[in-house]
C-alpha cells in the first residue's frame, strides 16, 4: 500500500525534486533541483568559512609584514557573514523538509487513486488556498534578515569581549567569553555598583512617571468633563499644546528654563524672595525635574485617552447609581474608575514599558547628568537605556551594552506579559463585579 510513499520519500531525501519527478510532477521537480543546485553552489564556498568564523571569530589580527600593516581577520565581519550564511542554511533546510513532505503527500494521494497535480493546477491551488502564506513568505524573509538577524547579532555580542581598548577590530580580535560579561555586570564591584544604581533609578522613574502622567491625565479629564465647566474646548486645546509641540523642542526649551544660573524658573523664584534651586546639577533635584517635565509632556496624552473612554460610559449606569443613592465619589469608584481601567489597562502597561526606555526625556533634559563619581560612565539620572547609549557610542563597550540591552528586554517582557495576563481586558471578564 505504501509503495509510492516510501520511494518518493527516499528519492526526495536523496535529492530535492526526485520525489516530485517520480510522482510525474516534472516542472516542480526541476524547480526543486535548481534550488538544490543553487544551494550546493553557494554553501560549497561559504559554509565552511561560516562555521569556522562563528566558532573562532578569526585567528589573525592585523600585523606587520616587512614594516607595513597587513589586515587580518575582522571578527565582527566574520560574525555577521556567518550569521547570514547560517540563516540561508536554515531556509535551505526548511525548503528541503517541505520538498520531502510534498513528495510523500503526493505519493500518498496516488495510492488512493488521486492523480498528481500538474504544474498549472498546483499554481491554481496555491493561488486559491495558500495565497496568504505564499505572499507572506517574502516579508517573512525580510523580517528574518532585517529584524531577527540584528537581534541575534546583538545577543551574541554579549557573549564576547568586544570592547575597547583591547578588542576592537581590525587592530585586535574578538573572542567568545561566555557569561563573563554578565558576571562582571552583577559581581564586579566597579560595574555592579553602577548597574544596580541605574537599575533602581530606572524602576523608580518608570513607576513615578507612569503613575503621575496617568492619574494626572485622569484628574484633568474628569475636571474638564464636569457639568458646569465653561469653555471646555478652550481647556482641551490649551492642555494639548505641550503634546502638539515636537517633544525635542519642548524638552530643550525646558532644559534652558530649568538652568540653575540663567533659567527663568530660578529668576521667578528670585522675584518672590526665594533662593533658586539646582534643578539640573544636584542628583535629587535633577530627578525631580525630569519627573515634573515628563508630567508636563505626558499628561495631555493620558487626558485625551481617558476623555475618549469617558464618552463611552453609558449614562444609565450613573442614573442607576444615583437611584441607589450613590455619592459622587462612590459613582467614580464603582462606575468611572473600573470602566477607565478596563479600557486603558493595556495602554497603561505599555506606558510603563515605554518609560523604562524613555530615552528622549533623560537624554535631552539632563544627558544623564549630574555626574556620579563612582559610577562607570553613568550619571545620576541615567536610565539603563541612556547608559547603554553611552557605553556603545561614547565608550565602545559593546559587549557590556549588549548585556544591558538583554536585561532591559527581560525586565520589560516579563513585566508586561505578567501584568497584561492579569488584566481584565485580557481575561475578557465582566468589569463590574
Amino acid at each position: 500500500m505504501d509503495r509510492h510513499r516510501n520511494k518518493a520519500t527516499v528519492l526526495s531525501i536523496i535529492s530535492m525534486g526526485l520525489g516530485q519527478i517520480y510522482n510525474c510532477q516534472f516542472i516542480k521537480g526541476i524547480l526543486y533541483l535548481l534550488v538544490e543546485a543553487a544551494g550546493i553552489f553557494y554553501f560549497s564556498s561559504t559554509l565552511g568559512r561560516a562555521l569556522w568564523g562563528i566558532t573562532t571569530l578569526g585567528e589573525t589580527a592585523r600585523h606587520k609584514v616587512h614594516g607595513k600593516f597587513v589586515n587580518g581577520d575582522h571578527s565582527i565581519y566574520l560574525l555577521v557573514q556567518s550569521l547570514i550564511t547560517l540563516i540561508f542554511l536554515a531556509i535551505f533546510i526548511l525548503i528541503y523538509v517541505i520538498n520531502v513532505r510534498d513528495a510523500r503527500k503526493t505519493a500518498a494521494e496516488r495510492e488512493k487513486g488521486i492523480p498528481p497535480h500538474n504544474f498549472k493546477r498546483s499554481l491554481r491551488y496555491l493561488m486559491d488556498y495558500k495565497f496568504a502564506q505564499a505572499f507572506l513568505a517574502l516579508p517573512a524573509v525580510g523580517i528574518l534578515f532585517f529584524t531577527i538577524m540584528p537581534i541575534i547579532f546583538m545577543i551574541l555580542l554579549a557573549f564576547t569581549n568586544y570592547s575597547s581598548p583591547d578588542h576592537i577590530p581590525p587592530a585586535k580580535l574578538v573572542d567568545w567569553v561566555g557569561f563573563q560579561t554578565f558576571r562582571d555586570l552583577v559581581a564586579l564591584k566597579s560595574w555592579s555598583h553602577t548597574f544596580f544604581g541605574v537599575l533602581i533609578w530606572t524602576i523608580i522613574w518608570a513607576v513615578l512617571s507612569t503613575v503621575t502622567t496617568y492619574f494626572g491625565g485622569l484628574l484633568v479629564a474628569l475636571l474638564i468633563n464636569q457639568q458646569g465647566i465653561k469653555f471646555k474646548g478652550f481647556w482641551r486645546t490649551i492642555l494639548i499644546i505641550p503634546y502638539a509641540i515636537p517633544q525635542l523642542i519642548s524638552l530643550l526649551v525646558m532644559r534652558n528654563m530649568f538652568n540653575g544660573q540663567f533659567g527663568p524658573i530660578n529668576q521667578y523664584l528670585g522675584y518672590f524672595g526665594l533662593k533658586g534651586l539646582p534643578w539640573l546639577t544636584d542628583p535629587f533635584w535633577a530627578k525631580v525635574t525630569v519627573i515634573v517635565v515628563n508630567m508636563w509632556v505626558g499628561i495631555p496624552v493620558s487626558m485625551i485617552l481617558i476623555m475618549g473612554v469617558l464618552t463611552t460610559i453609558p449614562r444609565d449606569m450613573y442614573e442607576a447609581a444615583e437611584v441607589d443613592g450613590a455619592t459622587g465619589f462612590q459613582k467614580f469608584r464603582i462606575v468611572t474608575l473600573p470602566m477607565i481601567l478596563f479600557s486603558t489597562a493595556p495602554t497603561l502597561i505599555m506606558q510603563f514599558a515605554g518609560n523604562i526606555n524613555n530615552f528622549n526625556a533623560i537624554f535631552l533634559l539632563t544627558n544623564g547628568n549630574p555626574v556620579v563619581g563612582d559610577y562607570q560612565y553613568a550619571g545620576a539620572t541615567d536610565l539603563l537605556v541612556t547608559w547603554l547609549y553611552k557605553l556603545t557610542l561614547d565608550q565602545n563597550k559593546y559587549n557590556m551594552a549588549s548585556a544591558v540591552g538583554i536585561i532591559i528586554f527581560l525586565i520589560i517582557a516579563s513585566f508586561s506579559i505578567y501584568n497584561y495576563r492579569r488584566t481584565k481586558s485580557f481575561k475578557e471578564e465582566d468589569m463590574i463585579q
